[in-house]
């Protein structure tokens, strides 16, 4: 690993506290894996072999129902952690992993994660802290789900996007990675005519624009009051 690949890595959440000589034993059991656009890192239901920090790229995870209907769980960004199926106490992987574009990941085996949170206390506060906020996170989809219609639904995806990997562009803040219609219905739970009809609409508004696969948000104010719309 390069020093620049540890410094990095070296500034990313998961390991804050962590000591430079820990640092190196935990990168010291690590490998690099790269993939091209579309590629999977796992799928869903294989053994879960290896767990992982983004380092740089985009990744979306996506999980088929029973029925099977796909729905976009999450989109992954440099310095998350994911494949973590043993801290929700599984041996397969819950989703699959897929490159939105070229994409680079440090995996350790599934065998090292118990031995290395044991070893490395501010390692395990931080991986507990990134396990309950993607458990906090799940809880408002739900409740969303459940509650709000679906221009609401999408307006917050929106937001919550702009927000984690969003940058200042000459059309509004605009989501730093291609982002599909397609996307926006899976994640959202709703279809790609409804997505289509309400993105359409507010291109007309002027509260968002974009072309084949990029959203760019021009109206973010205007956007949270449609998510925040009560009644």
């Amino acid at each position: 690993m390069t020093p620049l690949d540890r410094a990095r890595i070296a500034a990313m959440p998961l390991f804050a506290g962590v000591e430079p000589a820990a640092l190196d034993e935990i990168l010291g059991a690590a490998r690099i894996v790269r993939c091209g656009p579309d590629a999977a890192l796992f799928e869903q239901e294989a053994d879960a072999h290896a767990f992982f920090v983004l380092i740089e790229g985009r990744l979306r995870v996506t999980r088929v129902t029973a029925d099977g209907q796909q729905v976009v769980v999450r989109f992954v960004s440099p310095g998350d952690l994911f494949g973590i199926a043993p801290a929700i106490g599984r041996t397969t992987y819950p989703a699959t992993a897929t490159a939105i574009v070229g994409s680079t990941a440090v995996a350790w085996p599934t065998s090292a994660w118990p031995r290395l949170l044991a070893l490395h206390p501010a390692l395990a506060a931080n991986a507990l802290t990134t396990v309950g906020a993607r458990l906090q996170d799940a809880h408002t989809r739900v409740v969303e789900l459940a509650t709000e219609p679906a221009e609401q639904r999408i307006a917050h995806a929106l937001l919550r996007l702009a927000e984690a990997a969003g940058r200042t562009g000459a059309q509004g803040v605009e989501i730093g990675f291609p982002l599909s219609r397609q996307d926006v219905a899976e994640m959202t739970g709703t279809t790609l005519h409804t997505v289509s009809r309400i993105l359409s609409a507010w291109q007309r508004e002027g509260l968002v624009s974009g072309g084949r696969r990029r959203i760019a948000l021009r109206d973010r104010d205007g956007l949270a009051r449609i998510a925040e719309r009560r009644g």
